[in-house]
């Protein structure tokens, strides 16, 4: 069975336990900084959800776009209710780990958001994102509206015809899909466990690939 990397579901036990702990709790919401999830009040406000492989790796490349107001982990595009992510990580539910994002329409576009995507992930690879390999890995756009279907269609049809690589572009649009919200350890994970974090995400290549892919576009870390 295709799974998580080892480097990562060994961070994320690690923090399981951690989070169990009411002394690391304490620690951790004293030295924490301010929740992404937290989102200030905003005359107007939509959302966006995306799967770009490990969502550690999503909050931290779209919490630093201007414009975006909070971002959530979570699980999207499965059969079960209320996943966990021991059961999202075997690849047992059919849920990709995704990210929401609450996002300010008068300073950034949908379309925008969905033409940053494109520069953080390697939309080539099905059912893998770098080293983490397996369904619940997969790239997708879900679309919450018409309007944002007709957004993300234009966008993926742009990229398709001015990518600096022959491989095809394999992310899925897909339309219509429950979010779940993802255990309260994940959210921020990359700024309550900087080290952690950097740690997996070099060694998971990331960054690497997304140079080769994308070259000068490549999004920055």
């Amino acid at each position: 069975m295709l799974t998580a990397s080892p480097i990562r579901r060994a961070l994320a036990t690690a923090l399981l336990f951690a989070a169990a702990s009411p002394f690391v709790a304490a620690q951790t919401a004293a030295t924490a900084p301010a929740r992404s999830q937290a989102a200030p009040a905003a005359a107007n406000k939509a959302t966006a959800v995306f799967a770009g492989g490990c969502f550690w790796c999503v909050e931290s490349d779209f919490d630093k776009v201007p414009g975006v107001l909070s971002t959530t982990s979570g699980y999207i595009g499965g059969r079960t209710q209320q996943p966990t992510y021991e059961q999202v990580s075997r690849n047992d539910t059919g849920h990709a780990e995704a990210v929401r994002i609450e996002f300010d329409p008068s300073k950034v576009s949908y379309k925008e958001l969905v033409d940053h995507l494109w520069y953080t992930i390697d939309p080539t690879t099905k059912d893998r994102q770098f080293c983490d390999v397996g369904s619940s890995y997969r790239t997708a756009i879900f679309p919450q509206n018409a309007e944002q279907l007709k957004a993300a269609q234009e966008s993926k049809s742009e990229i398709e015809k001015k990518k600096p690589f022959k491989a095809l572009v394999v992310t899925e649009i897909v339309p219509d899909q429950k979010f779940w919200p993802g255990e309260d350890y994940h959210q921020d994970y990359y700024q309550k466990n900087p080290v952690r974090y950097n740690f997996y995400r070099t060694r998971c290549g990331r960054d690497e690939r997304l140079k080769e892919l994308w070259r000068d576009q490549a999004a920055k870390r």
